[in-house]
This record gives structure tokens, C-alpha cells and sequence, in this order.
């Protein structure tokens, strides 16, 4: 019984594509070889029946030898039915050459490759020793038809370039709304992007005029938090996000009160001086948020004046006399005669009422 139902599970599995016309033995199996997708890791001699022609099945050890469990086989019929339907709607895996590949029309990353990214070195020395292993997925670009845009796969576009090689890219017909979403879904699905990232993302997609729902798609968030991503992206300049790069360690909170302190003008100011200095474009990109955040923190010093000495006919100094805006402290030294101190009480209110009267007139 399990030999027969293995043997429905490979027929279904090469139906669609076994040959149309009567072969010998010694052909159909050579035909069937040919139509079995690279995944499907079959022994040289397992057999199948192919439209009514009976080719001798093997025996029972050699199918068990396969290692196929029927979740397995049921597995790489769905990818084969994939790959047929990929045929069928015109996909094609091709090698690009890099330089007619554009970005995506929004860009979802900050990083600034293996500053940023140090995974990035890792992918291109595994390209380098073991090749492409995943697509890229690209379409025609809109504005140019012999040019492609990349929906996703930026860095494996990127390792390609540093090794000056072609790139493995899967052509598919997208809408724009289509190419937004797989970007998204790749994002998700291999390396997260981070908060800025997204709320950066979800800010450009909006300005471009995307609606709502496929925006929280793309970013897999509901509602309410695509409104805060926005909300954050919106209150954080985008020279001063992009200088910082993309924060990995850096949440919601933290973006948020950023946001705030960049919302003067001393704050915006001071945040140029800051990105502008090699130390902080040569640190890494959680130190650049700190860094930012720690100067924009500290209360600006406030500039104190210096108290005026009174001195008496010794030239020691008896007083001091500090005038803080409207407001004067008198501090009197321990080198002060004691009674001139209680007779300088006793006259100082009679001196400003005679100092006002006088005035009046």
C-alpha cells in the first residue's frame, strides 16, 4: 500500500509536464529525469507511470532507498506546481547584469552596508564561495523598460556588485502596490527592519500616496501602530534619522524623545554641529542615536557673572556685590567691621525710602 500511494504522489507530481507521445522504456525514463525540478532528489532508478505507459516499477528496497516521505513528496509537488505557475505567468530566473538594476522607488534601509550591516561582509563571502543561492525579485522600471527595479533583495544586489558578478534575479510583472508589499514581506521574512526603518518606510510610502492598509500590510502592523510609526518618522528630521543610521537597540520611546528635543531650533542647531563631527560619522550607528541624544539632553550652560569686589580704604575687599538680572546679593566678608554690618541693615530701608521720594520729584 505505501508503494502505491508513493507511486500517486510522483505521478501527480510530474503529470502535467511527462510526454505526450508513445517512447520506449529506455526513453521514458530518460523524459522523466528531464522533467523532475532539481528539489525533487530522486535515485537514478526510481520509475513512474506516465499517461497510461507502463514503465516497470522498482522494487519495494530501491523505493524505500529514496528516502521520500509522503510529506516530502506532497511538499515538492506544491513547489513544482509553484514553479509551473511561475511559467505560466511569464517569470523567469535570469543573471542581471548589476548595472541596469535601479533601487526601489522607497527605500527601506539605512545601513551603510558592513558599517551598519555587519552581516553584510558574511553574505558576500558566501556568494563568493558557494554563488547565488536566492533571487533577487525585480520588475521592468516603470520609466525605463530596459532597466529593472528591485523589489527585493537590495543586499544580495549590493554583494553581487562588490564581487562584480551578474545577479540571479526572478523578472515578475508588479503594480506598484505589489512591489511595496514583497518588499515588506522579504523584509520581514529574512531581516527585520528596524524601528526607524519601518516608521521612515511607513512615513515615505504615505507621502507617496499609498493607502493605509497597504502600508500595514507591507509592514505586517495594525492600525494604530502604523500611526505611531508615522508620527515618530514625522517628528525626527530625515537628515538626522539618516545620519544615525538605523539604531538597532533604539525603540519607539526613545525615537520619540529625540523627537522632541529636535523640535526647537536650538535643538536642530545643535544636532548639525553634532552630525557633522568625524567622530560621530565613525561610530557605530546605536553610539551616533546616544551620542545625538546625550548632547541634545544636556541643559545649555548658563553663563554666570562674575561678583563685583568692594574694597574699604586698605584695598582689602570687605563685600561682595553679585547682580543676577534684577536681583543684587550683597555678602558681606568675615574681614567686615561687624558694627558697620548692623548699622548698613539699620540704614538700608531708610536709604531707599529717602532714595524714592527723592526720585518722584
Amino acid at each position: 500500500m505505501i508503494g502505491k500511494n508513493r507511486k500517486s504522489e510522483l505521478r501527480a507530481l510530474f503529470s502535467d509536464s511527462a510526454p505526450t507521445q508513445k517512447s520506449s522504456p529506455a526513453d521514458a525514463g530518460h523524459e522523466k529525469n528531464a522533467n523532475i525540478p532539481p528539489h525533487a532528489d530522486l535515485a537514478p532508478d526510481a520509475t513512474v507511470e506516465a499517461h497510461g505507459s507502463s514503465v516497470p516499477r522498482a522494487a519495494s528496497g530501491a523505493i524505500k532507498a529514496m528516502g521520500l516521505t509522503l510529506s516530502s513528496i506532497t511538499r515538492e509537488a506544491d513547489e513544482a506546481r509553484a514553479l509551473r505557475q511561475a511559467l505560466d505567468e511569464g517569470e523567469r530566473v535570469v543573471a542581471l547584469d548589476t548595472g541596469v538594476i535601479d533601487a526601489s522607488f522607497v527605500s527601506d534601509r539605512l545601513s551603510d552596508q558592513e558599517k551598519d550591516d555587519p552581516d553584510f561582509l558574511a553574505l558576500v563571502e558566501s556568494i563568493r564561495e558557494s554563488g547565488q543561492q536566492v533571487p533577487i525579485l525585480v520588475r521592468r522600471n516603470p520609466s525605463n523598460q530596459e532597466r529593472f527595479q528591485v523589489a527585493y533583495g537590495h543586499r544580495r544586489l549590493n554583494a553581487a556588485k562588490r564581487l562584480g558578478i551578474r545577479v540571479k534575479a526572478l523578472v515578475r510583472p508588479l503594480s506598484d502596490d505589489q512591489l511595496v508589499l514583497a518588499q515588506g514581506k522579504e523584509n520581514a521574512e529574512r531581516r527585520n527592519l528596524t524601528f526607524i526603518e519601518r516608521a521612515l518606510f511607513a512615513k515615505a510610502l504615505a507621502e507617496r500616496g499609498f493607502d493605509r492598509k497597504v502600508i500595514g500590510d507591507a509592514l505586517s502592523v495594525q492600525k494604530s501602530e502604523l500611526s505611531r510609526l508615522i508620527q515618530v518618522a514625522e517628528s525626527v528630521p530625515d537628515r538626522f534619522a539618516r545620519a544615525i543610521g538605523p539604531a538597532p537597540k533604539a525603540g519607539r520611546e526613545r525615537w520619540m524623545s529625540l523627537g522632541q528635543l529636535l523640535m526647537s531650533e536650538h535643538g536642530q542647531i545643535k544636532a548639525g554641529e553634532v552630525v557633522r563631527e568625524e567622530a560621530f560619522r565613525a561610530s557605530p550607528s546605536d553610539e551616533r542615536f546616544q551620542t545625538l541624544y546625550e548632547a541634545l539632553s544636556r541643559k545649555p550652560s548658563v553663563e554666570r557673572p562674575e561678583p563685583r569686589d568692594v574694597r574699604g580704604p586698605d584695598g582689602r575687599t570687605f563685600a561682595r556685590v553679585l547682580r543676577q538680572g534684577h536681583r543684587v546679593k550683597v555678602e558681606f566678608l568675615a574681614e567686615a567691621d561687624s558694627g558697620f554690618v548692623g548699622e548698613f541693615e539699620e540704614r538700608l530701608a531708610a536709604d531707599y525710602a529717602t532714595y524714592l521720594a527723592r526720585s518722584k520729584h
